[in-house]
This record gives structure tokens, C-alpha cells and sequence, in this order.
């Protein structure tokens, strides 16, 4: 069995359970001495006012804007912990699911997933199934699902 990661893989979505995620990725990471990947994926088809399929520019453009600032936030707050880190943060467009699962991993040779167990809510899980559910089942490298903060109390999760 391989307990040495050399490329953690930690998808973010902006919930508290994908935070926690972040975190022990990190400690994986530096005690591992590897990499890791910070990575959000935007679904732009999930936005309702698009038009024939298409998302006006403006609005991706803030959704860009909006998902790098929050990304370079978490690691500048990673590396105050974690000096030694390794890290890059990512954007890709597509569906989650599938990003995370198979393309992000062949092409970052990612061999750990550590994401939450969920970060939506009940009724988001109930009409597109989660995310965190399909990459525990179909990724085709080692994923740990978090469901403690750092001293292994649970995670309150989304109502």
C-alpha cells in the first residue's frame, strides 16, 4: 500500500466542509514533502439567464474574477500555516463531477482527492446527486472524504 502522496488534489466549492478539506490536504501535503492542486470548477451551466446554451462574458468574467480571489486568499492562509507548501491554485470549466473525477487527475497526475463529504445542500444533493459521492466512486486514484475539523470533531454540515 502507498501512504506517499506526492500530488494532493483538494477541490474547493466555498463551504465550511471543502475549507476543513483544504486543510488536512495541506498537512498531508507538507508532511508528504509533495504538491498540491487547489482547484474550483465553475459549472457555468448552472447559471439560468444564459442565452442559447451561453453565459454572457461578463458574468464568467466575475466568476473568474470572484473564484481567484478566494482561492489566493485560502492559500496565502495556507502558507502563513504552512510555509514550506507547495501549492498552485487552479480554475477549469465543466461539469465537477467529471473535472475532479477523471480530467484533473490525468492531467496533474493527482494520487489523492481530499474533499468534503458534501457542500451543498439537501436539496441540491437530491437534484443533481453529489459531487463527492461520484469521485468516491469513479476517480481512479486514493480519496479521502472529510468529515472532522482538525481535531476530529464533526463538521457541521449545509442544511
Amino acid at each position: 500500500m502507498n501512504t506517499h502522496y506526492s500530488n494532493v488534489l483538494v477541490p474547493l466549492d466555498g463551504s465550511k466542509q471543502a475549507e476543513m478539506a483544504l486543510q488536512k490536504g495541506a498537512k498531508i501535503t507538507v508532511t508528504n514533502k509533495g504538491h498540491l492542486d487547489i482547484l474550483m470548477v465553475l459549472n457555468t451551466s448552472q447559471y439560468g439567464y444564459s442565452y442559447g446554451g451561453l453565459v454572457d462574458g461578463d458574468v464568467i468574467n466575475n466568476l473568474v474574477d470572484d473564484s481567484t480571489a478566494y482561492l489566493k486568499q485560502q492559500l496565502a492562509d495556507l502558507q502563513k500555516k504552512y510555509p514550506e507548501l507547495n501549492a498552485d491554485i487552479h480554475i477549469r470549466f465543466g461539469n465537477p463531477k467529471t473535472v475532479i473525477s477523471f480530467e484533473f487527475p490525468k492531467d496533474y497526475h493527482s494520487d489523492l482527492i481530499v474533499m468534503g463529504a458534501t457542500g451543498m445542500g439537501r436539496l441540491q444533493r437530491v437534484v443533481e446527486g453529489s459531487v463527492t459521492a461520484f469521485v468516491n466512486r469513479n476517480a481512479t486514484c486514493d480519496v479521502i472524504v472529510v468529515r472532522t475539523n482538525l481535531n476530529n470533531e464533526p463538521i457541521q454540515s449545509a442544511k
